[in-house]
């Protein structure tokens, strides 16, 4: 559950408030208590509560009572409660029950709701005073008296929460997974002609006979995962800038796998070793086309020239073609088929400057 009461956080950089949620958790007979800061009570905070709570205690509950938060139950229902598909994974991933508790019914947490009190009378009082710029420090404050709470002595029991739990509880508990849960969110999105989906600003490819198709997304810090009537058909790791395209070529079709090795790079490396014009013309080939792949299929074709024509006749026919600005396969192997790299381009001769009062001469501004 969450306490209460707030913390506020002051961001260094403008000054502004941020309310610091309090999430609690407790064990039921030991009372051992975890509580920790986080900005929401959202989906994604509710769930790193949850998973640092069983790594603090070291080892899963067969069940977890937790509040109605919408976050985590879909459908608050008594009988049959509806979970998030996120919080149903998390419980699946520590084979452990999740039980919602009632609305407006605290007797149905009332462990909890007593951790509550106690987080927010022996740790948030005593941090009322206290400056945080940051919920790291925050949270290390939270931690330091955390520890000062479970290990004193409970009078009415002569044991601190610590030693009960070493003694009852750490037994009991079920071992944890090997792998924390990773909080994901689930996503839909339709393949696009290019076979490629869009997640968060980036295109990751998939199987192209997907196309057109709704595809569910599956997005954690780390991966993303593409499944297709509840099998998945793409796994990518996550771009952490969000631009660009992430291709596997298994996923394209057969015509485009060939151009899947070609880079800019590359072609103008060949066209390079042929001459300096040659290198220029496939460079400007590829930056002048609106897709990236007719430009390769054009310098491609330039480069096919070599060994018909020679590198000396290619090199000044792109020359020529460059000159004339026809900057296309089928103009320089027009030239080379016609002869015209053998000739030197004429050069064009400047306008002579008309008479006019407006115009002044080079020797003006000397």
């Amino acid at each position: 559950d969450y306490a209460g009461p707030t913390v506020p956080v002051i961001d260094p950089a403008t000054g502004v408030l941020h309310p610091a949620q309090i999430f609690v958790a407790v064990l039921g007979a030991s009372n051992l208590t975890f509580a920790h800061a986080s900005f929401s009570q959202q989906l994604p905070d509710w769930i790193d509560g949850q998973v640092r709570a069983l790594t603090f205690y070291g080892g899963v509950t067969k069940a977890i009572v937790c509040d109605n938060l919408k976050s985590g139950v879909a459908k608050a229902l008594w009988f049959e409660p509806t979970l998030t598909a996120t919080f149903a994974a998390m419980a699946e991933h520590y084979d452990t029950t999740i039980l919602p508790t009632r609305s407006r019914k605290p007797r149905d947490k009332g462990r909890v709701e007593g951790a509550v009190l106690i987080v927010e009378r022996w740790i948030l009082a005593r941090l009322r005073n206290r400056t945080f710029f940051s919920l790291a420090a925050l949270n290390t404050a939270i931690a330091e008296l955390l520890e000062d709470l479970n290990n004193r002595t409970m009078r009415h029991v002569g044991k601190s929460r610590r030693e009960l739990f070493e003694e009852i509880e750490r037994p009991a508990l079920k071992p944890l997974p090997a792998i924390p849960f990773e909080y994901a969110e689930w996503k839909s999105a339709k393949v696009h002609p290019d076979y490629h989906v869009e997640v968060d600003k980036t295109f990751y490819s998939v199987p192209h006979r997907l196309i057109g198709c709704t595809l569910q997304v599956r997005l954690t810090h780390r991966v993303v995962e593409i499944f297709h009537d509840h099998q998945r058909v793409a796994s990518h790791v996550r771009r952490s800038q969000r631009s660009g395209h992430v291709t596997v070529n298994d996923h394209m079709p057969k015509a485009h796998q060939r151009y899947a090795n070609t880079t800019p790079a590359n072609l103008i490396g060949r066209a390079t070793q042929i001459g300096p014009n040659a290198a220029i013309l496939v460079e400007r080939m590829m930056r002048d086309r609106p897709h990236p792949e007719q430009g390769y299929r054009s310098a491609m074709g330039i480069l096919s020239l070599a060994p018909r024509y020679g590198s000396q006749r290619l090199e000044a026919a792109c020359e020529r073609a460059l000159t004339i600005n026809a900057i296309t396969y089928s103009s320089v192997a027009s030239i080379l088929k016609s002869g015209l790299d053998r000739e030197r381009p004429q050069a064009e001769h400047a306008a002579p400057t008309p008479a006019h009062t407006n115009i002044r001469g080079r020797s003006y501004y000397q």
